[in-house]
């Protein structure tokens, strides 16, 4: 008989996650807004032309089918995944890989295949944060049992969770922490430099086929999904912020379900914090495991989101450079000893209560956001100079020379401009496309 799990055996989860500077990696996660050529509406999950026969072709290029009740719902290869979101939404979970030059050639590689058959099956994938045209209702369920617990939860928790399942899109990075003090210090940067990351990414400005009046309609979302699970933690503001009080918080944050033999069972609402203690209504005497705790982890969706690593959830899916340019950009804040020094610097006084000000008002106004005696577009101009730095002095090399700074150069570009891709959608939208959103669906498609 195995002992019970103790809140310490929890936090001790996440220490397992502790790395060597040597053996730091970076992940990305890209997802894409799919749709039919000729109609533009959504994929359908069956059918000829379909997510079904998308992820059939993709598991003829040495990718393996995971299977829910007969139904594809996944691909693996090696450490990198193909998933699907509840809208069917196309997600690569890529591999840990040492240099973003390594992310570049996967990303390039998935494209390429990706195009190959989406060409053959007439289908398309967006460029975007959030669907531009189609409402909840014309958008199909993908055939996934956790999806149904989510589906009928969410509503009760806040108005924008449907939405945020169905209709958004995003790009992540993953990073590694060497210690529980390393880890601690990058999760206040980054939770307080998310909100400057959603602003310089913001690349969803429409909804229903028109301007929605914000440049992160995704971003939007997420502010009236569940409070309870996602956001900003205050508890990572703390001094002795750790595994312990992020355990603390992941403990009372509500559970969707947990999977016995095979089957989703909902317990959506209930507390993590009863099941340690054997007080799970749908499990009565029964107490959890680690791969419960596991399951109920990834569940949370805070904007900086702790597991053996850690994955930073604040940015619009966007167009090609875009995807690597969000690593690329973190690995230069976090990665260099000097360059996470000054990033501290620059943010060590902001409380809590103004990074949740600044993550509510950025969906709308990106970067023209107030911030203290600044804006927005200022504060990403100095993380900009400090990412470029840290990736200067890391000088990983591509085989002409080049080191990672140069996956920088769209955010440099906005930057310069003042002006997001949201901004530069709407402009087009209101001149060129004479206001026809259907231009988008080729503008704004991954090639």
């Amino acid at each position: 008989m195995t002992s019970r799990l103790t809140i310490s055996d929890l936090a001790n989860w996440f220490a397992d996650g502790n790395k060597p500077r040597d053996q730091w990696r970076i992940g990305t996660e890209h997802e894409k807004v799919g749709f039919c050529m000729d109609t533009l509406k959504p994929i359908p999950y069956e059918g000829e032309r379909s997510i079904n026969s998308l992820l059939k072709l993709l598991s003829e290029q040495n990718w393996q089918p995971v299977e829910e009740s007969g139904n594809i719902i996944a691909l693996k290869k090696g450490l990198a995944s193909i998933t699907l979101e509840p809208g069917g939404q196309l997600e690569l979970s890529g591999a840990p890989l040492a240099t973003i030059h390594q992310t570049c050639e996967e990303t390039t590689g998935y494209h390429r295949i990706l195009k190959a058959i989406t060409d053959e099956l007439r289908i398309g994938f967006l460029a975007v944060g959030f669907q531009p045209k189609w409402q909840q209702a014309d958008i199909p369920w993908m055939p996934k049992a956790r999806y149904r617990v989510m589906r009928n939860y969410m509503p009760k928790v806040g108005s924008g969770g449907l939405d945020m399942m169905l209709r958004t899109a995003t790009v992540q990075a993953n990073l590694d922490f060497g210690s529980e003090a390393d880890m601690a210090r990058k999760m206040r940067i980054s939770l307080c430099l998310q909100p400057l990351v959603t602003a310089l990414y913001a690349a969803s400005p429409f909804e229903g086929g028109k301007p929605s009046g914000f440049l992160s309609r995704r971003a939007a979302c997420w502010l009236d999904t569940d409070p309870n699970r996602t956001g900003i933690p205050a508890c990572a503001f703390e001094e002795d912020f750790g595994f312990a009080a992020y355990t603390e918080w992941a403990l009372d944050a509500p559970m969707y379900f947990v999977i016995r033999n095979r089957t989703y069972i909902d317990c959506a609402g209930a507390s993590f914090r009863d099941f340690l203690n054997g007080n799970l209504s749908q499990l009565p005497g029964e107490y959890p495991t680690m791969a419960d705790w596991e399951l109920h982890i990834s569940t949370l969706f805070p904007d900086v989101r702790l597991k053996q690593y850690m994955e930073m959830r604040g940015a619009d899916a966007g167009p090609w450079p875009w995807i690597c340019s969000l690593p690329a950009l973190w690995k230069g804040l976090l990665y260099d000893e000097q360059s996470q020094t000054e990033a501290w610097e620059m943010i060590a006084d902001w409380s809590h209560g103004e990074v949740v000000k600044l993550r509510s008002e950025v969906p709308k106004t990106a970067l023209a956001t107030p911030f203290r005696e600044t804006t927005a577009l200022q504060l990403c101009q100095q993380m900009l100079e400090i990412s470029r730095g840290g990736l200067e002095r890391l000088n990983a090399l591509n085989s002409s020379g080049e080191n990672e700074t140069i996956f920088l150069k769209p955010l440099e570009t906005a930057i310069a401009a003042g002006q997001t891709q949201a901004e530069f959608w709407l402009n087009l939208y209101n001149g060129a496309w004479n206001r026809n959103i259907d231009r988008v669906f080729f503008e704004a498609m991954h090639n």
